[in-house]
């Protein structure tokens, strides 16, 4: 069982515009902190026999310069990598997915004995992004995804096996993974308006992002 109001109360999410390329990009970024040590969160993201365990199977070169394929989803190059060393580490690769690439960042920092804090960044081009898409589902369409992540990272750290990545899809459409979705989409909603977009227009993306990760809409 999921205790679904403590996971998403645990990751804080932020939404802000940059330039990139001297054009205009989305930047969402999750962060959680996980009651293990640095080490073991590094290589639970990093290696490849551990992210299939609560993510997606992977395959391809895990190094500096590799290249990486998640199974039936994104693939890139991995273009920093930074092991644990002082207390932080991180890398950073591009999200090749459907024709279109973004970037994601991933950082790792001791926070205490045994407790590891991770942020994750995705950077997407506005002109990237299909038209009308943010306008409808707003930074929660990709936002909820990296939340079920971290989720199965949270449940993988912690020795829980009651939702497997292959449980997932199903999972969504259950009475406690519809309640995680809700509280998911809604705080990514918060999180859109924080960064200056109109509240109600925040809600209704976040509305439509709950229906999509919960099978009521299609996608477009």
């Amino acid at each position: 069982m999921v205790d679904v109001n403590a996971q998403v109360a645990a990751v804080t999410r932020g939404v802000r515009t940059v330039e990139r390329e001297g054009k205009p990009a989305h930047v969402q970024t999750l962060s959680q902190e996980y009651p293990s040590p640095l080490a073991d969160v590094w290589d639970a993201v990093t290696s490849a026999q551990r992210i299939p365990r609560w993510f997606l199977p992977i395959t391809g070169d895990l190094r500096l310069g590799g290249r990486y394929q998640l199974q039936d989803n994104a693939g890139g190059e991995v273009l920093e990598c930074a092991p644990p060393e002082g207390g932080t580490a991180g890398y950073r690769i591009t999200w090749e997915y459907m024709g279109g690439v973004s970037w994601l960042a991933v950082r790792l920092a001791s926070v205490g004995d045994d407790r590891t804090r991770l942020e994750l960044e995705h950077t997407a081009r506005a002109a990237d992004v299909p038209p009308g898409f943010w306008e409808q589902f707003g930074p929660g369409a990709t936002g909820v995804g990296w939340d079920a992540g971290l989720l199965g990272l949270a449940l993988y750290l912690a020795g829980d096996t009651s939702l497997t990545p292959d449980q997932a899809e199903a999972w969504a459409l259950t009475g406690e993974g519809r309640a995680f979705y809700r509280g998911a989409a809604d705080a990514w909603g918060r999180a859109h308006a924080a960064g200056g977009t109109d509240a109600e227009a925040a809600a209704r993306a976040a509305d439509a992002t709950y229906a999509f990760y919960t099978g009521q809409t299609p996608a477009g």
